[in-house]
């Protein structure tokens, strides 16, 4: 009985340890997890039309860091990653940029604001915890020279949970 016993002990831990065990103890990179702000860009003149900036940039106000996928690149749209911390994020938006060897910037650049009320959402075991953004605003800091006309959401107000569509298109 008891080499019975330290028999059973042992095969009862192994068993109970793979009960404990759930299938998404692993974040999946398809799970969704905290969005980033997409906005596509649109001609001001045909509003049905995108349209390309080029030379573009985008560089975070505060932490000065240049977002990598948008350094010096053409493109109709832009991904922004939002502070989870804040109620507000800024970024510097530069189109035609140039950097000359003398130091000089050539471009437009236009700083825009983007304010918002944050919102925890569980996920899963694995994964945590992803925020949601409620009542998302944009504004655009008028420089007397911007070359970003307006921006509008592309829904009626609703929170910003995923990337698969635009939250927003800018027009210039």
């Amino acid at each position: 009985m008891k080499k019975l016993k330290f028999i059973i002990i042992p095969v009862l831990m192994v068993f109970v340890a793979f009960l404990s065990c759930e299938k998404d103890d692993i974040c999946s990179d398809d799970t969704s997890t905290t969005a980033r702000l997409f906005i596509q860009f649109y001609n001001s003149a045909n509003t049905e039309n995108k349209k390309n900036a080029t030379k573009f940039r985008v560089q975070g106000v505060g932490n000065e860091e240049v977002l990598s996928d948008y350094n010096i690149v053409t493109t109709n749209s832009v991904y922004l990653p939002l502070k989870t911390t804040e109620n507000s994020t800024q970024y510097v938006m530069h189109t035609g940029y140039i950097l000359n060897d003398d130091g000089t910037i050539e471009g437009n650049a236009d700083t825009i604001t983007i304010s918002y009320n944050t919102k925890l959402e569980y996920v899963s075991k694995a994964c945590g915890y992803k925020t949601v953004f409620e009542n998302v605003t944009i504004s655009v800091f008028d420089d007397g020279d911007k070359w970003i006309d307006y921006i509008r959401a592309t829904t009626d107000n609703e929170p910003i949970s995923n990337e698969d569509e635009a939250h927003f298109n800018l027009f210039h």
